[in-house]
């Protein structure tokens, strides 16, 4: 009997959400709305959409070889054999632009995915639970946070030393506890709410409070916070590999371009500023496509 109480009061409380908020929108609805509302996020999107179908389909828009040396072709300049020109090696630089896509693309998105999953966990479990496991795990946030970034991830990349998933890993560590405070602020923020009360109230465990009413309300944020912690990822990455610590050759990556560049830039001045172009195509678009998100998840704070 008192079992079906609770699913009566489970239901009504259900109604009353729906009759309150009314019908969520779909995936495709918040689409049309961003389209119709941020032009430059859409544009933004299809240039990233371009850049992610060159690096896939890389080794079907050029010949050559991305690691393969000519020393006879050394820093040629643009041409119709070589449209970028080649580098201090003879090789092809459109070859390793879009070979280094991959690199910078997947460094920009893997890490900050396993980043925010960390820190989410690490930031609702905090928020909905507190007490000392709060205090413990907002401790290790702001001792982490304590570190200048960039810092952390050249001592990190020191003791590891460089390659692909070292930067990986080390991005994914550095990313993950300002991720945790945030989310954090808004599960202490949704715990609040009426339905989490309600549930609460009739008995629901924490742990489905934490999956089913706290997660859910979280995602616009976590959305948002993915597309504008993703162009933070490529700089940082690119500013490692400038400095010696992240991809190293004969591997192609667009901060290892501008890195091996910068002493051929006065008489081959494309070696760095491609690279840096791209650098710079890509971040703009990914802050671009995350404000218009923003705008379109969270509309109050558009107005504010």
């Amino acid at each position: 009997m008192f079992g079906k109480k609770k699913k009566l009061m489970a239901a009504g409380e259900d109604v009353r959400l729906k009759s309150q908020i009314g019908e969520a929108e779909t995936f495709w609805d918040l689409m049309r709305r961003l389209a119709k509302e941020n032009k430059l996020a859409v544009f933004s999107a299809v240039v990233i959409l371009l850049f992610i179908l060159a690096a896939i389909f890389a080794p079907f828009l050029t010949p050559y070889s991305y690691k393969d040396m000519d020393l006879l072709n050394r820093l040629s300049p643009p041409s119709g054999a070589h449209l970028l020109g080649t580098d201090e090696g003879g090789r092809d630089i459109l070859t390793r632009m879009l070979y280094g896509s991959r690199v910078s693309l997947m460094i920009g998105v893997l890490p900050t995915l396993l980043g925010m999953i960390l820190g989410a966990a690490l930031g609702i479990i905090a928020g909905v639970i507190g007490g000392k496991t709060d205090a413990i795990i907002m401790r290790i946030a702001d001792i982490t946070l304590g570190f200048p970034s960039m810092l952390l991830a050249m001592l990190i990349m020191y003791t590891l030393g460089g390659g692909l998933m070292n930067v990986v890993l080390t991005l994914s560590l550095v990313n993950w506890a300002s991720v945790s405070r945030i989310v954090r602020s808004e599960a202490i923020r949704l715990k609040q709410n009426e339905y989490v009360e309600a549930a609460r109230a009739i008995g629901v465990k924490k742990r489905v409070i934490l999956w089913r009413h706290i997660l859910p309300n979280c995602l616009p944020t976590l959305i948002v916070l993915f597309t504008l912690n993703v162009p933070s990822s490529i700089l940082t990455e690119s500013s490692l590999s400038f400095l010696g610590l992240g991809i190293q050759v004969p591997d192609a990556s667009w901060g290892l371009m501008v890195n091996m560049g910068r002493q051929f830039l006065y008489i081959a001045p494309w070696l760095s500023l491609v690279p840096s172009a791209a650098i710079m195509l890509v971040v703009l678009a990914f802050n671009f496509l995350g404000d218009g998100l923003r705008d379109v998840l969270d509309p109050h704070q558009k107005n504010q």
